[in-house]
């Protein structure tokens, strides 16, 4: 099934905030706190439908203490500070990717990792949520909540229920669409 974006918001634009730039260990709170504005910065800068890459290439290590100034206080201001705009990952060490995974579990977030064309969500999720998720990713166009349903042989408005949580953390998008028949429906894709 073909479904028509009302708005056509569904394109990938992404602009790049490279952390490696704040040196190869970033250590404390306060050193996040000084990073932070920078990063709330090209947050504003970018339209609805917009991603940040985090781009760690360069940072070898980081503690709990800085990723959760840094990338916890951002994933809560997101959808109210920012609606519309997301977060994605790259480039993580074995050190900065166990740090931001603890962190993010501790707190109840999630976020995309991407490394080369595939994706992966660090944090804390429902198993369910993962699958629904790696489904959308899979998906090589926009996907429905019906066609994720009956692909996934889940209730549709169990499948609503998911990709509205996934919509809420920012880990997928979520546009309005036209259906072939006319009717309105949401359309879902992956964020990167």
């Amino acid at each position: 099934m073909t479904i028509t974006p009302t708005d056509g918001t569904l394109k990938v634009m992404e602009k790049r905030f490279p952390l490696g730039e704040y040196g190869k260990q970033l250590w404390t709170r306060e050193k996040a706190k000084e990073i932070r504005p920078q990063l709330q910065g090209m947050l504003q800068k970018l339209n609805a439908g917009e991603t940040l890459v985090l781009d760690m290439r360069g940072v070898e290590v980081f503690d709990y203490s800085f990723a959760n100034e840094l990338f916890a206080k951002t994933l809560l201001t997101l959808p109210v500070d920012y609606p519309g705009r997301f977060l994605v990952v790259e480039n993580l060490t074995t050190y900065t990717r166990e740090n931001l995974e603890k962190t993010l579990e501790s707190v109840g977030l999630a976020m995309i990792e991407r490394k080369g064309k595939t994706l992966h969500l660090l944090g804390k999720l429902h198993p369910a949520d993962q699958m629904t998720f790696d489904a959308v990713a899979r998906a090589k166009e926009p996907v429905t909540a019906a066609e994720l349903s009956s692909q996934l042989d889940v209730n549709l408005t169990a499948m609503n229920e998911r990709l509205s949580k996934l919509a809420r953390l920012g880990l997928v998008r979520r546009e309005k669409g036209i259906s072939p028949a006319g009717r309105e429906q949401y359309l879902y894709a992956v964020l990167a």
